[in-house]
């Protein structure tokens, strides 16, 4: 669970966020909307303790992210996975390799490989496990970048637009996949999207303009695919 309390952060005069307040409950998927700018992705850095509030506080379970000292920061983050929209895999390794990458600085009591292995096959990339990033398509580069956020077995990921720089179908794919492994894995999940297909697949839709929550819209009653899709746009993602 996530509790969000009068959170905001500032980068000299712009407010980048502005006095949020959010609960998300464990196991949910929760699409944060907005035009650029709004927000969206200063969140979630806050959320993954990539950057610092200025004020406010998050929870997440019984962690206070807020009030970590620099030494619990790095255990926090290691029980957080993070994907990103640029995918940032290290061109000279391998998949298996950038997989692997992130575990190297801790020590683990699992055999790093394997699991990369595993997580690879999970992902739809077995028999990729030695090709590097020049050698593979941006949905599959997205692949390795979600199998390398799942190597800490996180319950909480974060995705910051992971589907902007794919086409259509691509896009598609990878959503399904996110949405599978949240089912498999029971991960909550808060995925910042300027898509309306995507955000129209969440459990709920929170849109966010110059750094504050405007729109806050429940998507699971049963309503058809279509429906809900019109209902986003009609809060202007």
């Amino acid at each position: 669970m996530i509790r969000i309390e009068n959170l905001s952060k500032r980068y000299g005069d712009i407010v980048a966020v502005d006095g949020i307040s959010l609960d998300v409950a464990a196991g949910g998927t929760v699409a944060l909307t907005g035009p650029s700018g709004s927000g969206k992705s200063t969140l979630l850095h806050l959320v993954g303790a990539i950057e610092r509030a200025d004020s406010g506080s998050i929870t997440v379970d019984d962690v206070e992210v807020t009030a970590l000292r620099r030494g619990r920061l790095a255990a926090y983050r290691q029980r957080i996975g993070f994907v990103f929209q640029r995918y940032h895999l290290l061109p000279p390794l391998t998949a298996l390799d950038n997989v692997v990458a992130p575990t190297l600085p801790y020590r683990v009591t699992y055999d790093r490989a394997a699991r990369a292995r595993e997580l690879l096959d999970a992902v739809g990339l077995a028999g990729r496990e030695k090709a590097v990033p020049s050698e593979l398509s941006g949905g599959q580069q997205q692949r390795v970048a979600i199998a390398r956020a799942l190597m800490g077995e996180p319950a909480l990921l974060l995705a910051d637009e992971p589907t902007g720089n794919l086409d259509s179908k691509t896009g598609q794919q990878i959503l399904d996949l996110l949405l599978t492994l949240r089912e498999q894995r029971g991960m909550t999940i808060l995925l910042a999207t300027h898509e309306q297909h995507v955000a129209a697949r969440c459990d709920r839709l929170v849109r966010l303009s110059d750094g504050a929550v405007t729109d806050d819209l429940d998507l699971r009653d049963g309503e058809d695919p279509a429906t809900t899709l019109a209902r986003a746009i009609q809060i202007r993602l």
